[in-house]
């Protein structure tokens, strides 16, 4: 029986590459960061879908805070847990007694209020200890989370250990609920604050796409002292060639230089990408059995793989949009921007053009352009930066909506 040859390269959300090329200055923030006496900032790791964030801190951050002697307490955050504030300490008490269940404290230490069960000398500090604290303590739930964090750090000091780093992905979902008089986000934000200004070394690593961090900084405006921001962004050339290569090393299949160059280039630099294109492509050479192949039979494969990445990943939300949001991408996709900012007038001005030119039905106004894109936030298809300004949330997606439409 013919040995079938292991494909090294994994496309997928948060799938671990085989090799982790560039984001040196990343991990060496990050490590800076870690070496604080008094937790003065914390981090959001930020970015555009594919760009890698998620591999970043699950397969490098990780690492590095552990071995740095920083406890993980990880992981992802839903609109589940900003329901209410009540859900948010839920999901961060159950988060945090997977580490605390190895722990305990003398009854002494524990708050007045618990029965004649808890008679022993030393009580764990599983999920239902801590939530037991929570709720005999007086005030808010912020207060009542400020509470358990203090008990804990207590057990925490008798361990050779920094502190405790709680990180999160997918934290674009954080909001507060003003219509519902809730503000989960608000109660995470000055907790950790709190803690922190006391001296306990509890950190929060969040990571999303880059409406993360106006959120935050909406919630509390001393948000943005309390975090800094580490943009995750495309890999360069010579780091998407190296993240081919490497995992051919041992391969008995190998890519040219001329077709690294070429997935280098329709990949963008983008991580995500780069994977599904290479394992598309050495799949093909596989199954085709042709060594080399032909660099036209190449070019045509890589078309082939193009059009599967814009059904897998581009399709679906581009067949949701009715036709006059459409519209308004293309006209942002044809502003030849790319991945830079583009404003409500240049969309308006360039609407202009090619409707004069035939190629849309009707211009649009400044209110038109104002009233769409909250709706393709809402999307997420675009997002709005700090100064105001708008970009495309999803990477490569204006050069999907310039082939769709010349299709």
């Amino acid at each position: 029986m013919e040995r079938l040859v292991e494909n090294p390269f994994r496309a997928g959300a948060g799938h671990s590459p085989p090799h982790l090329a560039g984001r040196r200055v990343e991990k060496e923030r990050f490590t800076r960061l870690l070496q604080q006496t008094d937790i003065t900032q914390n981090v959001v790791l930020t970015g555009l879908r594919g760009v890698g964030k998620t591999v970043l801190m699950d397969l490098e951050f990780k690492t590095i805070a552990q071995q740095s002697g920083w406890i993980w307490v990880g992981n992802d955050f839903s609109d589940h847990a900003f329901i209410d504030e009540r859900n948010l300490a839920t999901r961060l008490l159950t988060d945090l007694s997977v580490f605390t269940s190895r722990l305990s404290l003398k009854q002494d230490e524990l708050p007045i209020g618990f029965g004649k069960e808890t008679r022993k000398s030393r009580l764990p500090l599983d999920f239902g200890q801590l939530w037991r604290v929570f709720e005999v303590q007086p005030g808010l739930i912020v207060d009542r989370l400020k509470a358990v964090l203090e008990l804990v750090w207590k057990a925490v000091q008798s361990l050779k250990s920094r502190g405790v780093l709680f990180a999160y992905d997918e934290a674009q979902v954080v909001r507060d609920r003003e219509d519902q008089a809730q503000y989960p986000l608000a109660t995470l934000l000055e907790t950790f604050q709190s803690v922190q200004r006391k001296g306990m070394r509890f950190m929060l690593l969040l990571t999303g796409l880059p409406t993360l961090f106006p959120k935050l900084v909406e919630s509390r405006t001393y948000a943005e002292r309390m975090f800094e921001v580490q943009e995750v962004r495309r890999l360069s050339d010579d780091e998407c060639r190296e993240a081919i290569r490497v995992p051919l090393k041992n391969s008995d299949i190998q890519f040219s230089p001329d077709l690294v160059e070429l997935i280098t280039r329709r990949s963008g630099g983008y991580p995500y990408f780069l994977q599904f294109i290479s394992r598309e492509v050495f799949d093909y050479i596989r199954a085709t059995g042709k060594a080399p192949p032909s660099h036209a039979d190449l070019s045509a494969a890589i078309d082939s793989i193009a059009k599967r990445m814009d059904m897998d990943f581009f399709g679906g939300r581009w067949n949701k949009l009715p036709d006059r949001q459409r519209d308004l991408l293309f006209c942002v996709a044809s502003l030849g921007t790319g991945e830079d900012e583009f404003t409500i007038s240049e969309i308006v001005n360039r609407s202009r053009e090619l409707a004069s030119e035939g190629k849309l039905r009707k211009p649009f106004r400044s209110n038109d352009v104002s009233q769409i894109l909250p709706r393709l936030i809402e999307a997420g298809l675009i997002y709005r930066d700090r100064h105001g300004k708008y970009l495309f949330a999803v990477p490569l997606f204006g050069e999907y909506v310039l082939r769709v439409h010349e299709a």
